[in-house]
């Protein structure tokens, strides 16, 4: 049984009332859909509670999940519509980068050559990595943006980042290429790679 399976089961068996089953998938996606949330919502106490607010969503919507996409891809966008609703509603701009976005310098050759090597130097190396790979990321159009950290942060397929973004898969691989072509040739000149190499 798939993951995804097990969780259209446990879905089944909460819409049918059994509330245990919820509760398993809130443990199961607790941590995952808390560290969403915090990207957007930058207070940990905040963060807590729209999350808590986005898994009291997902229970009243839940007889309206069809199993179309994967849980946790319906559960996403649940999350990320409360936090944004959230800081709105106090008034506060909805970031366009997170701090989380220095993952992403974890993706390139390079990077994890310097994450073990403790000396002065590559550590400031490292770090010049992260602010070029942040520069490029804000640099980038918005659904480069998304389609990007979807895969590269969040780990959603190529399907569930279509249903996500609502569009053609080969438009969802035509926007991830673009955005790490992109990245790669800020990248270049600090990790001296040669134009021809393929990332």
């Amino acid at each position: 049984m798939t993951d995804r399976e097990i969780d259209q089961k446990l879905v089944e068996r909460a819409q049918a009332g059994d509330k245990r089953a919820f509760g398993m998938l809130v443990a199961k996606y607790q941590r995952k859909l808390a560290r969403l949330v915090g990207r957007l919502v930058r207070d940990p106490a905040e963060a807590e509670d729209v999350t808590q607010d986005a898994f009291i969503k997902a229970y009243r919507a839940l007889s309206a999940f069809r199993g179309d996409s994967a849980f946790y891809t319906w559960l996403y966008r649940i999350g990320v519509n409360t936090a944004k609703n959230y800081l709105v509603a106090q008034g506060r701009r909805v970031p366009t980068h997170t701090a989380a976005d220095n993952e992403e310098a974890e993706n390139f050759d390079g990077g994890g050559l310097l994450r073990d090597v403790n000396t002065p130097e590559a550590e400031l190396m490292s770090r010049q990595i992260v602010e070029t790979v942040n520069a490029s990321m804000d640099a980038l159009p918005e659904e480069l943006r998304t389609a990007i950290r979807l895969r590269e942060i969040e780990g959603l397929s190529y399907d569930e980042i279509a249903s996500l973004m609502n569009c053609p898969i080969g438009t969802v691989r035509s926007r991830i290429f673009r955005a790490r072509e992109a990245i790669a040739e800020r990248l270049r000149p600090q990790l001296d790679v040669s134009k021809d190499r393929r990332w």
